[in-house]
């Protein structure tokens, strides 16, 4: 390993993180953003043997242009990676046009189509909701009378929860299907009635894990996303075998290689006619890069490890260099919201959990709507202790209020 073209290594700011990482391991790292190159971190910059800054990553031809350019400079490219969702398209196309090592535009359908990831589930043994593309009124009816109210209806191929919505009857059906979504297929979903779990590794050349561990979300993102919900999921202290079961068959259906994973799955909280009896896994989505926001680093808190290390040392040697034997913890994302009262404040809740606390940070709003305005991370040796603390930070006065009202 040689070149390496990362893209976007300013944005999510831990991302820089890769490429520290990756030169520490003697990798030429080339970096292609839109941020000005005296905007970036001096960390990153001491990382990057060379930037080139585009005006739009939106725009293919300058992308192709920054990529032609370290490959006349510095010649063959042994890498490309931005282990961002909303750039696996075009790093795929990247890799294809300029041949470099990893997934291409034919391996895209099956891993960004959720329509399309159904028969790689299939093929793992994995059940899931059962689905149709949405085409006109009467064939969403047609689905709705054999699987019943509620459905859920979302983009086939989108990131995150964007236009991702739960239709409870006729009336809500009618005004889906009369919206303008600018001709984007969207696939509707039964509602499958369980909690998410996930399946998060680092996966060698030979379709290998080599870190595995997976987090747990009570809340679904949708309703986070489209209720301003509070926004809290957590890293299990030991991955259940059921999920890491799961997950190991998917990695090998969807043909995982040299990749840090996110795939989500669905346990059931009640018994289902058709899905299953309760406590059953089923698959909801495949995601190629590692979860979003700041969970690289709370994988780090309960694992007692550096997964931007652990990634380098995969990409670089296809085995880790840090030890796996050190404690684990469970780690909790807390993200909480302006427009909330709050019964503590953040000098309580610092005060009471210093000790716990890893991480706060103000969100930007392009983060909020997903992770909440202020974001708390911390990490317990016991499941009881991280409840107890999720329950204190997100205690708000009007609810206290109504569990105790006062007495005329």
């Amino acid at each position: 390993m040689q070149n390496f073209i990362f893209v976007s290594p300013h944005f999510p700011v831990n991302y820089e993180n890769f490429c520290i990482r990756l030169k520490e391991n003697g990798v030429n790292v080339l970096g292609i953003g839109d941020a000005p190159y005296d905007t970036i971190s001096l960390a990153l910059k001491d990382a990057l043997t060379e930037y080139y800054r585009v005006d739009d990553m939106e725009d293919y031809d300058q992308m192709y242009r920054a990529a032609a350019f370290f490959c006349f400079k510095y010649g063959r490219i042994d890498g490309l990676e931005s282990n961002n969702e909303y750039w696996l398209e075009q790093d795929a196309r990247l890799r294809t046009d300029f041949n470099i090592p990893g997934m291409k535009n034919s391996d895209m359908e099956h891993v960004k189509c959720k329509s399309k990831m159904k028969k790689c589930y299939e093929d793992a043994g994995v059940p899931t909701a059962r689905y149709q593309l949405v085409t006109d009124l009467e064939e969403s009816r047609e689905f709705i009378g054999r699987v019943g109210y509620p459905v859920i209806v979302k983009p086939d191929n989108g990131v995150g929860a964007v236009h991702t919505y739960k239709l409870n009857n006729d009336d809500e059906l009618v005004s889906f299907h009369g919206s303008d979504f600018a001709d984007t297929q969207f696939i509707m979903e039964e509602y499958v009635p369980g909690e998410i779990y996930s399946y998060d590794a680092i996966i060698d050349s030979k379709g290998k894990p080599l870190l595995e561990t997976g987090n747990h979300t009570p809340t679904s993102i949708m309703d986070i996303v489209n209720n301003k919900q509070n926004s809290v999921f957590d890293i299990e202290k030991e991955i259940a075998d059921d999920i890491r079961d799961c997950g190991r068959r998917c990695v090998r259906s969807f043909g995982v290689r040299s990749r840090f994973i996110h795939l989500e799955f669905f346990r059931l909280t009640q018994d289902h006619p058709y899905l299953g009896s309760k406590g059953t896994v089923l698959g909801l989505e495949v995601n190629l890069r590692p979860s979003g926001g700041f969970t690289p680093d709370m994988i780090n808190y309960s694992c007692s490890t550096d997964v931007y290390k652990d990634w380098a040392d995969m990409i670089v040697y296809d085995r880790l260099t840090l030890e796996k034997d050190a404690d684990r913890y469970y780690c909790v994302s807390v993200g909480l919201r302006k427009k909330r009262d709050y019964l503590h404040s953040y000098a309580d809740i610092m005060s009471v959990y210093a000790d716990n606390i890893m991480m706060t940070e103000q969100l930007p709003p392009v983060l909020a709507d997903a992770m909440g305005d202020t974001l708390y991370i911390a990490r317990f040796e016991t499941e009881e202790k991280m409840n107890k603390f999720v329950r204190y930070v997100c205690r708000e006065r009007n609810k206290l209020a109504a569990a105790h009202p006062q007495h005329s």
